[in-house]
């Protein structure tokens, strides 16, 4: 049978789409704040919703996306929920993506359900280019709101990080 003629349903249980978005710009001037207090920035503000655009312009549906519990991390999820018509309340929190180290956000990833082809997680560095850098060893650091989308042919999560990305596109905010 040819892939042209396969139901989608049935083409998305051989391929997952995982974006790995570093959350936008935030705000240090409140030394008083925890760290998972602290707010977006004018910037993180304005970016989160261009990149919200750009993904939503190449035709990006999401089935699930996950932000770290921090308030920059689920502002910029949100921001960017609204530019994909992503139901905010739909976005999972899942504490393991704060701090993030690289393990813990692979465990996220290996222990999604497989019915799901395209999943964004929204967290932090440094284990969020630590975990892109070990998916595709070109990305060597995310900068704040950027986002690395990787495509695998691969029909469980489980495999994720163990085969290699077939696809690979990393943009920024500052990126043309």
């Amino acid at each position: 049978m040819l892939a042209g003629r396969l139901p989608r349903a049935l083409i998305g249980s051989y391929m997952k789409s995982l974006f790995l978005v570093r959350h936008a710009k935030s705000r240090r001037d409140e030394a008083s704040l925890p760290d998972t207090e602290r707010p977006l920035s004018e910037r993180g503000r304005r970016d989160a919703p261009r990149m919200g655009r750009r993904l939503r312009e190449r035709g990006v549906e999401l089935d699930l996306m996950v932000s770290s519990p921090a308030l920059r991390a689920l502002a910029t999820a949100k921001l960017l929920a609204r530019q994909l018509h992503y139901a905010r309340t739909r976005i999972a929190v899942d504490d393991r993506l704060y701090p993030g180290a690289a393990r813990e956000l692979l465990e996220v990833i290996r222990g999604l359900d497989e019915s799901l082809g395209r999943v964004m997680l929204v967290a932090h560095n440094p284990g969020l280019s630590e975990l892109a850098h070990r998916l595709a060893s070109a990305i060597t650091d995310l900068p704040t709101c950027a986002v690395a989308e990787f495509t695998f042919d691969a029909g469980s999560w489980r495999d994720i990080g163990r085969v290699e990305a077939r696809n690979v596109t990393l943009e920024s905010p500052k990126m043309p």
